[in-house]
Order: structure tokens, then C-alpha cells, then sequence
């Protein structure tokens, strides 16, 4: 393994720590409330960082996300990224990739994500798209379109091809959906693994209120039209490049919490001495800064993987439990250190605690977490992404 950035890489994480630094301040970051920033947006849009990931792969959308996280500047790149541009990159047709790649790349299209697969919502009256089976059709030119939709996805069978291009109607309720009142589009996936794509107008959309200031919101469906992405392996593939981009999240979220608290307890004296000087402020920074590294070297593990094209499921379960668990501790941590300032609602240090909570919610109950990474390794499936879970995100 080599988590050495390439030079590309490098240079997409610098651009976008000198973004973020310059307009992720805290009196901007107030301002914006519960919105997404629109200049800063705007900004990522221009200097080209969404569409940079189609190059730069997991692993530097996952840089990028850890200077995001340590500003927890109010963007959904993650969102965007993630369930729009990887995913329809990965897996769309070449006339999905057509159509909906340059919006992604340059920022005026967002997209967001209903994961993990959801039971209550139902797929009516769908129709086949541009392929089906390989074995049904029996021409072998049909599996072209898949060879190329399936590439990231590890979890295909020789002789099955996309299905993306179908179209049908969902139908339900989804709880919440991070960003949704900021996106174009949102990827829902169904009971059955599959991944459908509908338009936020096509659909109800009612604001709900999070730890984290994120705009997120209710996803109602009734009879939206929607069009299928990927066939076999879209799902488990989307679902653990979410989790790995979500714990390089969420290791700038802790690094930001900590070097605040390191900071504050250089600068702050008590009894004529900085706190930083008290072995009990020393040892639960350590090990606030040793938990950072785990969640960071394991999302960077998880990314590389599926850069390179290995199999790379366990190895996303096991970053998102860091993140869950350790991320907790850091951010709890943070604040302690911060003492009395710790308990202001308004210090800077107050919103990496609500970030680092929202993601431990969002990545999945640790224990829940570690329960599937068992049945995946007890299942000796080599850790491909097929198989990657159901319980991810339960609230």
C-alpha cells in the first residue's frame, strides 16, 4: 500500500485547503445558517475540485473532504461527489454519463443520496432500459455498455450488464437525505439494491433539522418518475464509497476539533501555566490525536483500495466504525478541553462537535457497524463491495 499522494492529488488537496480556509471563516459559517454557502460553491465550481475527482479518484476526494472537514465549511461535496459524479461515472451509460457529467463537474447540478437501501419505498411500472442480461439477450455486444458501467463496481457476475437507462415510478417516505433542499437530483436506493435516480422537483421535500447545520430534508415519493443507474454491484459499490468518503469527512472534522483545543490550551494559563503543560490535557489529546490518525489511515486504506481496483467492503465498514466511534470521542474530547468556552453554542469548536455527531449518526451505530463487518469476513467473500450492508445510517 501507498497512501503517497500523486501530484495531482497533492495539488486538488492544497487548492481546496486554501479554498476553504479563505471563505470558511466563522463569522461566514453563521451566516449561512443552515444553507449551503452559495459563493463558496461557487467557488469549488470554478476552480474545477468536482470535477477533478473523476481524476484524482476516491482517495483525493477524500483528501479534499478532510481540509473540507476541518473548516466544516457548508457545502455537500461529499453528497455531490459521491452520489452523483462517482456514482455516474462508475456506473451510468454512456448517454447518462453524457448527460449528467458536466453539470457535476462544475457545481450547477447537485446531487445527493437516500441511502442505505430503503424498504418502504417501491418501484411501479418499470420498463427496461438500454441492457438487461447478457444470457437473455444472447448478443455479446449488449455487455459493452456494462463492461465500462461495472468497472468500479467489484461486484458484478461475468454475463450480467447495466441496467441503467430503465425507468419507473418510487413510491414512500424517506426520513432524511443529507442536502437534499440544495440538490438537483437524489439516488435512491430501493429494497431490492437497486439505484434510481429522481429529481428533487418530481418529488416532496420537507426541511428537517439536524444536529449538524446541514440542509437536509424529508423525501417524500409518490409515483416519481425515476431512471435506473448500474445494474449488479452499483449499490454495494455506492454504499462504501459513501462510507469511505464520509470518513475522510469526518477525520478533518476531528483534526479541526483537535488542533482548536490544542490552541486554546497553549494560549489558556491557569495558575500561571498553560493548560497544554497538564499531563491530564497532554494524555486526552493524545489519544484524541492517535483516534484522528486511525480514522484518517483507514479511510486513506478504503480509498486506495478502490482506487486500484481490489476489493475494498470490509475495509469501508472498518473506516466508517473508526469514524463512528472514534469520532465521537475526538470531538466530546475537543470540547472538554475547551473547558468552560467548551459549553458556548457559539464558539468555533462547538461546530465541529455537532459535525462529528451528525457523522457518527449518519455512518451507522458502531456496534451495528462492526455486526456486518463480521458477517462480511465470516462470509469469505474476499471483501469485495458486494454484500455491503443494510444498516448503515439507522438513526
Amino acid at each position: 500500500m501507498d497512501f503517497t499522494p500523486t501530484q495531482d492529488q497533492a495539488a486538488a488537496a492544497g487548492l481546496a485547503a486554501r479554498i476553504f480556509g479563505d471563505r470558511s471563516t466563522p463569522e461566514r459559517l453563521a451566516a449561512a445558517g443552515t444553507g449551503t454557502d452559495p459563493e463558496l460553491w461557487k467557488a469549488l465550481g470554478s476552480a474545477g475540485l468536482p470535477g477533478a475527482v473523476e481524476e484524482t479518484g476516491l482517495l483525493g476526494l477524500v483528501l479534499m473532504l478532510e481540509e473540507q472537514g476541518r473548516t466544516t465549511a457548508q457545502v455537500p461535496f461529499a453528497a455531490s461527489c459521491v452520489y452523483g459524479l462517482l456514482a455516474v461515472a462508475g456506473h451510468g451509460t454512456s448517454e447518462q454519463r453524457d448527460r449528467l457529467l458536466p453539470g457535476l463537474r462544475d457545481g450547477t447540478e447537485v446531487a445527493t443520496g437516500a441511502f442505505p437501501a430503503q424498504a418502504g419505498v417501491r418501484v411501479d411500472g418499470a420498463e427496461e432500459g438500454e441492457a438487461r442480461q447478457a444470457g437473455e439477450a444472447g448478443e455479446a455486444g449488449e455487455a459493452g455498455e456494462a463492461g465500462e458501467a461495472g468497472e468500479a463496481g467489484e461486484a458484478g457476475e461475468p454475463g450480467e450488464v447495466a441496467t441503467g437507462g430503465a425507468t419507473g415510478r418510487l413510491t414512500g417516505a424517506v426520513p432524511w437525505v443529507p442536502w437534499l433542499r440544495d440538490a438537483s437530483w437524489v439516488l435512491v436506493a430501493t429494497a431490492d439494491r437497486g439505484l434510481w435516480r429522481v429529481r428533487t422537483t418530481d418529488a416532496g421535500c420537507d426541511a428537517v433539522e439536524l444536529s449538524a447545520p446541514w440542509s437536509a430534508g424529508r423525501l417524500v415519493l409518490d409515483g416519481a418518475p425515476a431512471e435506473r443507474l448500474g445494474g449488479a454491484g452499483a449499490y454495494d459499490d455506492v454504499l462504501a464509497m459513501a462510507r469511505t468518503a464520509f470518513a475522510g469527512l469526518q477525520a478533518g472534522v476531528c483534526a479541526g476539533s483537535l488542533a482548536r483545543a490544542v490552541e486554546y490550551t497553549n494560549e489558556r494559563e491557569q495558575f500561571g501555566r498553560p493548560l497544554a503543560a497538564k499531563q491530564g490535557v497532554q494524555l486526552r489529546a493524545a489519544d484524541a490525536y492517535m483516534d484522528t490518525e486511525a480514522i484518517r489511515v483507514t479511510a486513506y486504506e478504503a480509498a486506495w483500495r478502490r482506487d486500484e481496483g481490489l476489493p475494498y467492503a470490509d475495509h469501508a465498514l472498518t473506516a466508517a466504525w473508526w469514524a463512528s466511534e472514534a469520532g465521537r470521542r475526538v470531538v466530546h474530547a475537543g470540547q472538554h478541553l475547551h473547558g468552560g468556552m467548551g459549553a458556548d453554542l457559539e464558539h468555533p469548536v462547538h461546530r465541529h462537535f455537532l459535525w462529528g455527531r451528525q457523522l457518527d449518526a449518519y455512518l451507522g451505530c458502531g456496534g451495528e457497524l462492526l455486526a456486518e463487518l463480521g458477517d462480511l469476513i465470516a462470509g469469505d467473500d474476499g471483501g469485495g463491495a458486494e454484500g455491503a450492508g443494510t444498516t448503515w445510517a439507522r438513526k
